[in-house]
């Protein structure tokens, strides 16, 4: 089985403010949590605000939207793999770029 990771991207105005609206997150992240169980390596962490470095240094917020954590997950192909985010409660408000991890050998 090949590793995938998800990483989840969304307007920053999309966090829960509220104790009500970070409970009810967390509910669905574990709702879509049970739902592709076996598959999760590692259920992975929100992430802080990035930046983007280049030749030219470092700058703040280099994402559009930005980068708000990441999971990773097994899956026999790309599409099913893509298929195991759905219900994933990230899609209400913004995205999962899902892309295979590529084992290298030194």
């Amino acid at each position: 089985m090949t590793q995938y990771l998800f990483i989840y991207k969304a307007p920053t105005s999309q966090v829960p403010s509220t104790p009500e609206e970070q409970q009810a997150a967390m509910a669905a992240w574990g709702a879509w949590m049970d739902k592709v169980g076996p598959n999760v390596v590692d259920a992975g962490n929100p992430v802080g605000t990035s930046w983007t470095v280049n030749a030219h240094g470092a700058k703040l917020g280099g994402n559009t939207p930005p980068v708000m954590g990441y999971s990773i997950l097994e899956a026999a192909s790309i599409e099913e793999a893509c298929k195991l985010a759905e219900g994933n409660p990230m899609l209400e408000s913004g995205e999962i770029e899902v892309t295979p991890i590529v084992p290298i050998e030194m």
